[in-house]
């Protein structure tokens, strides 16, 4: 074989090498881009289905802070008697019964989100216990009185946690 044809097939298989190369790329960049495509749909369609659900979990975390709310609690939850403890400790058991029930609708939430209702929940707990240690009070009538007029001086921890759930809504949506 001489230089002279070795030349002439070179000159015969660049274009065919070329064309290869040309096409693997657009094929290699066809596939990745049908791929993609298929996860945005796959992604779109999971969104459908887990969308609904998480805007209930959204709603039940909601409903759970209403429930826990102090004044709303105290009004639901009346004293079977003028037992400061027995009063202190059915509230807190409400309020530990409730978020039990919800319990699982932490894996629809974040965990920032899900931190900040179990945070409203301690801090809730917490003002009724603080609220029952202090001097002066000696049956669970006072025990009410004291928290309700102590809620005119602050916001109940349950109205951050649920301003909170509303942008995480307006972020979900």
């Amino acid at each position: 074989m001489t230089d002279n044809n070795l030349i002439q097939i070179l000159f015969y298989l660049l274009p065919a090498v070329i064309v290869g190369v040309i096409s693997f790329y657009f094929f290699k960049m066809h596939i990745s881009n049908e791929e993609k495509r298929r996860l945005y749909l796959l992604r779109l369609e999971n969104q459908k289905v887990a969308l609904p659900i998480k805007l209930q979990a959204f709603e039940r975390m909601a409903l759970f802070l209403e429930r826990i709310s102090i004044g709303k609690l105290l009004l639901r939850i009346k004293p079977k008697s003028n037992d400061l403890q027995a009063y202190e400790d059915m509230l807190v058991q409400t309020i530990d019964q409730e978020f039990d029930h919800n319990l699982s609708q932490q894996i629809y939430l974040t965990s920032e989100c899900w931190n900040v209702i179990k945070t409203s929940k301690n801090a809730t707990i917490g003002i009724i216990r603080k609220t029952a240690k202090k001097e002066g009070i000696s049956n669970a009538d006072e025990l009410r009185q004291d928290i309700l007029s102590a809620l005119m001086d602050q916001t109940p921890p349950t109205e951050a946690a649920l301003d909170y759930i509303k942008k995480e809504v307006r972020n979900t949506i």
